[in-house]
């Protein structure tokens, strides 16, 4: 479908583009078929897919021990999401870690079973395919999925990725998925289910052993096109917002005057798109740039009215109202089938605005929260999906929450590791989340991490080293080097996730007042130190724990977070951890029972190899 794309500035000057799209919105869920190949087990497949064995084994009766699976059998793997990618297909992104010996061949054939190819692979990634890496690289593994086709059937919403192999034919197929034969035909009229490869979708179970209906596009008929510049004028950028909805059906032009930013430049980062559950038509409003302009693209987020969001809060009244941040109010609401979450925010908070918006419409991963979209008239509005369990600062501090057990303290923690290492390390240009703490950690109804509030995200150029800034954050998560001189750099969020780290095991503040008094306030990082520099800090380390965990943990484990803690909030900046390594650290936290080796935390190398087995 081809739309017209309007776009007014401020200034005087106008472009207009044309944006071709094929998808605008996926699905929540979606599965793959992943066929077993011998010395494969649970455990790698899970990672592969970012997912849990728990998660897999609800998908999976039929296997009776997740320590040994048979191999040369299948069993469904599910994706977290099945996004809408570039406006162009819809699929699913995962971040693969290279390890010697790895070719694309081996890569989608074995190790994803042909969920992926080994062209479509090398369509995703910049190394040839003599050139990958032996390691301390990644691959952007993106697999094809389906969130239905309304005209087919209403009655299937949730499909199941299967890729085919020799002995399987239509007949087979069907029998197999308890489905007529005809109506997996119809999902792929293209198809020859005989050919012994390829994908074909199939309408599949969820964990209740239920088909999902099919849900109704909460896209906006006709398309939506909108337009967002930011124009230099006498050192004043501007943001106009051209808003142009239905098909030959002109809207009026939005305008809001914005701050300047700090930023003179940017380009999209290489993230999978936020998607509908149509794949049939555009709700992308596609930004243009210019001589003197700084364009952003706000690609496949909706914009709202005003009425539309007044209505879904009742006015924003004070009962649906879920949190309250520096830059705004947020509210609980439902649009268009979807639960949100909506931040109001006062027209002086432009800066932030424009700096999520240039974030969460780049940047996508599992671990960051969403965008849905967004709406500028008397207010800025911005709209995210809702998640359930409130933020990590709640649940370890807040009343009438039972407490966190240490397995959630460590998966939200992995979780919330990956996000910030997919914008440091996998966009263009790395992104400085600047505001990282327990509050922006979201939990969600599984009690996995997000990280949000991406208000004081700044970008910086890869192998940046650090970049004056003005100071904004918040007191107990600064590193010296920010606090002091105003250096930014990735090391600034490990620093504060190392905080983060803290908080999860003790379940106190960032800063903690002893006696309740501001003029006895201690730093977390200074009162775990004190702890850890001791030369048997265990009996020191146990008085530090959450109280509400009880004897309910570890203490080995305890004691490994501490130490990567301490790695991330060492003084010298050089001497943190990168967030990959953190990302390895926790990975092996979460699944292995060996000593750590401190050092290695300063050598992402060793922690590869160990996670590897080597």
């Amino acid at each position: 479908m081809k739309q017209k794309v309007g776009l007014g500035f401020f200034v005087l000057l106008s472009v207009f583009c044309a944006v071709d799209s094929q998808c605008s919105r996926g699905c929540d869920l979606a599965l793959g078929s992943y066929y077993v190949w011998q010395g494969s087990n649970l455990t790698f497949i899970s990672q592969l897919f970012q997912t849990t064995i728990s998660e897999i084994l609800s998908y999976n009766s039929q296997i009776a021990n997740q320590d040994s699976v048979e191999a040369d059998t299948r069993i469904r793997v599910p994706y977290s999401s099945c996004d809408c990618i570039n406006g162009e297909f819809l699929g699913k992104v995962f971040n693969y870690t290279v390890h010697s010996g790895d070719t694309y061949d081996l890569v989608a054939e074995t190790y994803y079973s042909n969920l992926t190819t080994s062209a479509w692979l090398q369509n995703f990634n910049s190394y040839a395919a003599n050139q990958i890496p032996d390691t301390d690289a990644y691959l952007n593994v993106t697999l094809n999925c389906s969130c239905g086709n309304s005209t087919v059937s209403k009655d299937y919403g949730l499909f199941l990725s299967y890729p085919l192999r020799p002995e399987d034919n239509l007949t087979s197929v069907a029998e197999s998925e308890g489905l007529n034969a005809s109506l997996l035909q119809s999902y792929n009229p293209d198809s020859n289910f005989s050919a012994g490869s390829g994908l074909v979708y199939i309408p599949t179970k969820d964990t209740s052993g239920s088909y999902r209906a099919l849900k109704s596009s909460t896209g906006i008929s006709g398309g939506v096109i909108a337009g967002i510049s930011i124009a230099a004028v006498v050192g004043v950028l501007l943001l106009t917002v051209c808003i142009y909805i239905g098909f030959y059906r002109k809207r009026k032009v939005k305008e809001a005057a914005l701050l300047p930013t700090e930023e003179q430049t940017l380009q999209p980062g290489h993230g999978p798109g936020i998607a509908s559950d149509k794949a049939v038509e555009s709700t992308g409003p596609a930004f243009g740039s210019s001589a003197g302009l700084t364009g952003i693209t706000v690609d496949k987020s909706v914009e709202f009215s005003y009425e539309e969001l007044a209505k879904a809060t009742d006015n924003f009244n004070l009962a649906n109202k879920i949190g309250q941040g520096g830059f705004g109010s947020v509210y609980y609401a439902e649009l268009r089938g979807e639960k949100a979450a909506i931040k109001k925010m006062d027209m002086q908070a432009s800066r932030e605005f424009l700096a999520e918006l240039k974030v969460l419409t780049h940047v996508h991963h599992l671990n960051l929260v969403r965008l849905i979209g967004y709406c500028v008239e008397g207010s800025l509005f911005l709209v995210y999906e809702y998640i359930e369990n409130g933020n990590l600062s709640q649940h370890l501090r807040g009343s009438g929450r039972d407490p966190l057990q240490w397995s959630s303290r460590v998966q939200i923690a992995l979780d919330s590791a990956r996000g910030l290492e997919y914008i440091h390390e996998h966009t263009v240009p790395v992104y400085i989340h600047r505001d990282i703490k327990s509050a922006n950690i979201l939990i969600d109804k599984n009690f996995h991490g997000k990280v949000a509030d991406f208000g004081l995200t700044k970008l910086t150029e890869v192998g940046s080293s650090s970049l004056p800034t003005r100071l904004v954050g918040t007191f107990g998560y600064m590193p010296p080097e920010y606090a002091q001189y105003g250096d930014v750099s990735p090391k600034v969020d490990v620093y504060a996730f190392g905080v983060v780290l803290y908080e999860l095991i003790s379940a106190k503040e960032a800063v903690v007042k002893e006696n309740g008094s501001v003029a006895e306030s201690k730093g977390l990082v200074a009162l775990f130190e004190d702890v850890l520099n001791k030369p048997d800090p265990r009996e020191d380390l146990r008085r530090l724990v959450d109280a509400r965990l009880e004897d309910n943990y570890p203490l080995d484990s305890v004691r490994k977070m501490a130490q990567l803690a301490k790695a991330c909030t060492q003084e010298n900046p050089q001497l943190r951890p990168s967030m990959r390594t953190i990302v390895v650290a926790l990975m092996t936290l979460s699944s292995s029972t060996e000593d750590w080796d401190v050092g290695s935390f300063y050598d992402n190398q060793a922690l590869v190899n160990l996670m590897s087995g080597r």
